[in-house]
């Protein structure tokens, strides 16, 4: 099995809102195979809690304004590790050490890596 487009029209979404708002190391991930009910994964990095909560509710917010429902939100009151699940796509916004510690891209290994293409942005480098 693989991702459906709309899946991966959700994670560009998801994708671009997280890096409006300074996300790092987006990996998504194609959980298809194993996990019947999600298509996508998509991993987020956060510098610290502030940011970890500014990324989820802008991907949040952005999903939304484009017609697609949430089903769950997790760990938004602590922000270190914050779980939105849109059925197709799920969205782990992680801080830092949480995403090392808990190293979800060592445990889902041997699913694809599905492509994420973000907007081109103007950077002042």
């Amino acid at each position: 099995m693989t991702a459906g487009s709309q899946s991966n029209e959700m994670l560009q979404i998801a994708a671009a809102a997280a890096d409006s708002k300074s996300g790092e190391d987006l990996v998504a991930l194609d959980v298809s195979g194993p996990l019947p009910l999600v298509d996508i994964f998509l991993l987020v990095t956060g510098r610290n809690e502030r940011n970890v909560a500014a990324i989820a509710d802008e991907i949040e917010d952005k999903l939304l304004e484009s017609g697609h429902k949430r089903l769950r939100r997790e760990g938004r009151q602590e922000s270190r590790w914050i779980l939105l699940d849109f059925g197709d796509l799920v969205v782990h916004v992680f801080h830092e050490e949480e995403r090392m510690y808990y190293g979800l891209e060592r445990l889902w290994k041997d699913c694809p890596v599905v492509a994420i293409e973000l907007p081109a942005a103007a950077s002042a480098e």
